[in-house]
């Protein structure tokens, strides 16, 4: 039986049986017993299913990432212990060093210095691109060793909607997959995989837990991206500039392959080969036998549950979340002492056209906006606001507000600030779930310390 997405919020990833807790229940183990020394050989071979440690699989985890699979569309999923593990491990798992990827640059601070900088010390490049550019600009940054495309449904904290579909298209012409954060859309306003995504990732942190109660993140693979070929599926076109040897058809190549992690065999496994082995499920299962593994960015089964809580109800509070959103940030364009509103859902919103393309029933609860006057101005409105609470975070039940320049970006130059397209005046506003009328009510009576 197909589900539509409420019930699945519910129901996706567990479902008990005769005398099981109805409630998801907490795994809180490291270890899993077995009967014998070959049952457990065999886990260990990639042979069987089953659980043996926790930092590679356990059922309070896998439950959670099922059930984000179920809503995303996709074939597979792993959950990690942030949603800046998620975005590491979701690249990671297909570069390595000698190797270059393309994001756009008005992505988040944190993964902004991540890919700039950190990634750059294990050898992998990565060329920031901004999203306004026409193709061929954009397209003139592809090389030969160029493995992903990464960029964000909604930027944090501009608010700039990411097209999918266009970026998706570019990314297979050169045989590259595209890797979308869908965190501040989540699956109830926009599955990037309907649109050609072949990989999402999410801080589970914000919307998908809602209660600021957990840190997480999810990486969800669509099955759709074939790693031998380099191709789309239902993408006829050959890519461009491809070096791939089409492992298994007959054809001799000197060139290397594209995706080695993935299509040449992983000498840590018995030689074993991923895309043989796994079909359709090789890029997740790489991402746990071999990156989880290795790493260990795991989530604590007690973190899972907590975010299963919150996905229960995550349908109910998109929308509410947007209903407010939408009334504070028409109350913010009409306001005199604010001088710009970048919110999608506005019709005099450069991205509107592409909210609506995307996000027809809404975006999500966050508004970038500019105060008329000083940075101190800016300061001094957010240090009068009574419930809402200037806090780091984003995307909960709680109204909050923060000033990125000052904040979650300080560690950015000016001109870093300028390519990631965050102004001195940005505001991020994360419009919560209370009573709309009380959130313009408290941004009003903050705004009154403003002096023009």
């Amino acid at each position: 039986m197909k589900k539509n997405l409420e019930t699945i919020c519910v129901h996706g990833g567990w479902k008990p049986k005769k005398g099981e807790p109805q409630q998801l229940p907490i795994c809180q183990s490291t270890t899993f017993r077995y009967e014998t020394s070959e049952q457990m050989a065999r886990l260990f071979d990639l042979k069987d299913e089953g659980y043996f440690y926790t930092r590679l699989a356990n059922p309070t985890n896998d439950a959670v990432a099922k059930k984000i699979c179920a809503l995303e569309g996709g074939v597979g999923a792993m959950l990690t212990s942030s949603g800046q593990a998620a975005n590491f491990y979701a690249v990671f798992n297909i570069c390595q060093a000698g190797d270059h990827f393309i994001t756009s640059n008005t992505i988040y601070g944190g993964t902004f210095n991540l890919f700039g900088v950190t990634m750059k010390k294990l050898g992998i490049e990565c060329t920031f691109v901004d999203p306004d550019w026409d193709d061929a600009k954009i397209e003139a940054c592809f090389k030969e060793n160029t493995k992903c495309f990464f960029g964000e449904t909604i930027s944090n904290p501009g608010g700039n909607v990411f097209d999918i579909e266009r970026f998706a298209k570019m990314a297979h012409k050169h045989g590259v997959p595209l890797i979308v954060d869908n965190t501040f859309a989540t699956p109830i306003n926009c599955r990037p995989f309907e649109w050609g995504c072949d990989i999402v990732t999410h801080s589970t942190t914000k919307y998908m837990d809602g209660h600021a109660t957990q840190v997480g993140g999810c990486i969800v693979d669509s099955g759709n991206f074939n790693w031998e070929t380099c191709t789309h599926e239902g993408d006829n076109s050959v890519p461009v500039n491809v070096n791939v040897l089409r492992q298994g058809s007959g054809e001799q190549s000197s060139e290397p392959v594209k995706f080695p992690g993935l299509t040449t065999p992983d000498e840590s496994y018995h030689g074993l080969t991923y895309t043989k082995a796994f079909g359709k499920l090789a890029y997740t299962t790489k991402l746990v036998a071999q990156l989880m593994r290795d790493l260990g960015s795991i989530p604590a089964p007690q973190n899972s549950f907590l975010l299963n809580l919150g996905l229960e109800t995550l349908a109910l509070r998109m929308k509410q979340h947007c209903s407010n959103a939408q009334k504070v940030a028409e109350w913010l364009e009409k306001n005199p002492k604010v001088s710009w509103v970048n919110y999608c859902g506005l019709p005099s919103n450069k991205y509107y056209a592409l909210a609506q393309k995307y996000m027809p029933n809404g975006s999500c609860g966050v508004i970038a906006f500019g105060l008329k006057g000083t940075r101190d101005d800016a300061i001094k409105f957010m240090d009068n606001l009574d419930f809402i609470s200037i806090v780091t975070h984003v995307a909960d039940a709680r109204t909050c507000v923060l000033h990125p320049a000052s904040h979650t970006h300080r560690q950015l130059s000016d001109e870093q600030l300028r390519e990631a397209g965050v102004a001195p005046d940005l505001v991020r506003l994360s419009v919560g779930i209370e009573n709309v009328d009380d959130i313009i009510a408290d941004l009003e009576s903050a705004m009154k310390v403003i002096d023009n």
